[in-house]
């Protein structure tokens, strides 16, 4: 699975394979009525601030509106951004600030979307890569964020990236392969490499080939949750996709992987991590909102209304800023719709921006203490990863 991560192909253990609703238009308005403010900020570390901004907004006598923001301002040639998976695998969850303390960060954020019941809750819901391993395939049009730390200095890039793969047997034969690390659907072939889990967790309605080296050392038909070696990956087809499989799995059959990679626009660095998420809020200094996220395929409730929402960023002198906003608690914090979100960004002084994943999953973790308040009634919600912020 040989592919040059400078150019967004990337390497897997065994394989060589990275493995709606109309809205207007408009650009995000600024409130007519001002802000009410109060900003506290602490120094964490050299080059890493700390910033609690409470804003209530309402004509006198009116209701207020009333948010609890939380900005990590970050200098990038003195902070570390990085990635850290919960419980160290593609499935399971963990709260962002147990992942925080298990690495000793300095502060977190929660990062990608993912899915969040049954034997495969933690998966994520879009692409997930570190370094030149990629564990999860991205989802659909949505936007994705890259991070580089190389060079002494922190970048993020923002694109929307797609990823075709094929393996071939015996160098005649040609599939697709359909996805990276997830849940096996009807007619699908998934790859499984060892950081997903020891098992693939699939049903016995399918079959798997265990490869290593690029040759099938096991067929399973019948089985289902084949283990995974730990220097190889499994092959699991179902439906038509495990037609195919009986006729070309066989023990000694050699394997070739290869992939098609697309992202727009091109990344400009070879990226230590890449997570999933959505929408881009604003792009090379310009506001997209509602309608982006329309075309990204988020729904309306998620556009329209108020939520907690977390957010990563750049400002035009090159500090990152990375922020929460609570929400779903009208008596501290009411949440922000995406052009909300967006005019905040762009009020903050960020010519670049995405939103990753928010509602419950809102967390941000300063110094081993969680500093704002998660909406869901039980507390701090478990993720699947989180944005770990260290210096340099």
């Amino acid at each position: 699975m040989l592919f040059n991560i400078r150019r967004l192909l990337a390497v897997l253990s065994c394989v060589w394979l990275i493995a709606g609703l109309e809205l207007p238009t408009a650009q995000p308005q600024t409130p007519s009525t001002p802000f009410k403010e109060t900003r506290r900020s602490e120094t964490l570390a050299p080059g890493i601030e700390h910033e609690e901004i409470i804003r209530e907004a309402g004509a006198p006598g009116a209701s207020t509106d009333r948010w609890v923001i939380h900005v990590l301002v970050l200098d990038p040639r003195r902070a570390l951004l990085t990635v850290a998976r919960a419980m160290d695998e593609i499935v399971g969850a963990e709260p962002t600030s147990s992942l925080a303390a298990r690495r000793g960060a300095l502060a977190a954020v929660n990062g990608g979307y993912f899915r969040t019941t049954g034997i495969y809750r933690g998966e994520p819901s879009g692409m997930l890569a570190f370094g030149d391993r990629v564990l999860s395939e991205p989802s659909g049009p949505r936007a994705e964020l890259a991070i580089s730390n190389a060079g002494g200095e922190t970048r993020i890039a923002v694109a929307q990236i797609e990823v075709g793969a094929t393996v071939t047997v015996n160098g005649e034969d040609v599939r697709p392969i359909d996805g990276i690390n997830r849940p096996r659907g009807t007619d699908e072939l998934i790859i499984f490499t060892p950081e997903f889990h020891k098992t693939t967790l699939t049903g016995p309605d399918g079959i798997e080939a265990v490869v290593q080296r690029g040759i099938i050392i096991a067929v399973h038909d019948g089985a289902g949750s084949g283990a995974i070696p730990a220097d190889g990956c499994v092959l699991s087809a179902a439906g038509t996709a495990g037609v195919w499989a009986r006729d070309h799995f066989r023990v000694g059959a050699r394997l070739e992987f290869r992939t098609d990679v697309k992202a727009d626009p091109p990344l400009p660095f070879a990226p230590d991590f890449i997570i999933g998420g959505g929408p881009h809020l604003i792009k090379n200094g310009r506001p997209l909102g509602a309608a982006e996220a329309s075309a990204e395929k988020f729904n309306e409730d998620f556009i329209l209304k108020r939520h907690p929402r977390t957010a990563v960023g750049v400002r035009s002198d090159g500090r990152l800023m990375i922020i929460t906003v609570d929400g779903r608690q009208p008596e501290k914090s009411a949440g922000m719709t995406i052009d909300e979100l967006t005019n905040l960004m762009v009020g903050l002084g960020c010519v670049k921006a995405i939103n990753l994943d928010g509602g419950g999953s809102t967390t941000m973790v300063v110094k081993g203490k969680i500093v704002n308040h998660p909406s869901d009634p039980a507390g701090e919600r478990p993720v699947s990863n989180a944005l770990l912020v260290f210096r340099r």
